[in-house]
């Protein structure tokens, strides 16, 4: 397979295929796929997909499990292939446990890498900056160096961290600052801990099948109890999965309140349904039927398009938009790339 660094080096010699004709385009090209919504061709934007940077993973003694995280020419063709236009890349946090002169100097490495992997191909990439929010100051700086010097279009943190939920007052510092700079911030699910993978464990992968969405339905129920959307009510947080199984069954949340409100000792501005309205959420959910119900719940304008690249969870994100019945063509176009570029500042 193609390594990074041949990708960089061969990266500026790549021409988008609709300035190719058939016969100019190099051996085992793929013509890319125009999308179009009522004969309007519109820029699809893929904000889940996951890369991989070999010379960050070295500083912690690790290698990368997958090699299609390391970018290459296929990644390029797998897009093309698909109809999307655009990726912001993302890495799932593996350094939470690391000291911080080592986590300061592997996410140096890593958002250097990947500002330069996107400027060598600034028409299909761009980034979210990768941050030690282990050291919620330190990875505010990183947050900001990211966005500011480095051209990334904001930032991407797990569910947890080292087991401490996301909504604990030590990380206000990082989401004062997400708020600060209005960038968006991509929620992944990083690892549930021991206990929580011990319950998953046996036949059918449960800890990633449910335990992935799971871990985003407990770290944005705190987010919203604790009190933390109502502190930085400018912030623009997207998770990922269609937002686990909050969105399916939101109701419970605002009942809970009502049933039981000795157990719900801290007073929040609105209804705990009302939260989902502001947050923004990838489309994996696998069926029409199930975008359709997220989108009833959490209006269409929050949906982002997500593929999950390169683990094949959804293969064909742009059809999944474009099959789900009962949408607009703006709200087609909206999820197809329309909202994202709004978010992450990508001219159209």
């Amino acid at each position: 397979m193609t390594d990074r660094r041949d990708f960089l080096k061969q990266g500026i010699a790549f021409v988008g295929c609709s300035l190719l004709d058939a016969q100019a385009q190099p051996a085992g090209a793929v013509r890319r796929r125009e999308v179009l919504v009522s004969g309007k061709r519109i820029k699809t934007i893929d904000v889940h997909a996951h890369v991989a940077i070999p010379e960050a993973m070295a500083l912690m003694g690790m290698k990368v499990a997958q090699q299609p995280l390391v970018m290459g020419e296929d990644r390029i063709r797998a897009m093309d292939e698909q109809g999307i236009d655009m990726a912001a890349l993302s890495i799932n946090p593996y350094w939470y446990k690391a000291e911080r002169d080592l986590a300061q100097a592997l996410i140096k490495v890593q958002n250097e890498k990947l500002a330069e992997l996107c400027a060598s191909r600034s028409d299909r990439f761009i980034a979210f900056a990768s941050v030690a929010l282990q050291y919620p100051d330190l990875a505010a700086q990183q947050l900001e160096e990211g966005v500011k010097k480095l051209g990334l279009r904001g930032g991407s943190v797990g569910t947890a961290v080292n087991s401490e939920d996301l909504a604990d007052p030590k990380f206000h510092p990082f989401w004062a600052k997400a708020e600060e700079l209005g960038c968006l911030i991509f929620m992944h699910p990083n690892n549930g801990g021991a206990d929580f993978e011990k319950r998953l464990r046996g036949n059918g992968g449960l800890t990633n099948v449910i335990g992935n969405p799971l871990e985003t339905t407990i770290a944005l129920s705190h987010l919203i109890f604790e009190g933390t959307l109502d502190r930085f009510p400018g912030l623009k947080i997207c998770a990922a999965h269609g937002g686990g199984y909050l969105p399916s069954y939101a109701a419970r949340s605002d009942a809970g309140c009502v049933t039981f409100p000795d157990r719900c000792s801290k007073p929040l501005r609105k209804k705990p349904t009302e939260y989902l309205k502001q947050l923004y959420y990838d489309s994996i959910v696998f069926t029409p039927e199930g975008l359709r119900h997220l989108a009833a719940e959490v209006g269409s304008g929050q949906i982002v398009m997500g593929t999950d690249y390169p683990f094949p969870w959804e293969k064909a994100s742009v059809d999944h938009i474009l099959a789900t019945p009962g949408l607009s063509d703006a709200e087609r176009s909206a999820m197809l790339g329309g909202t994202a570029a709004r978010l992450l500042g990508i001219k159209s």
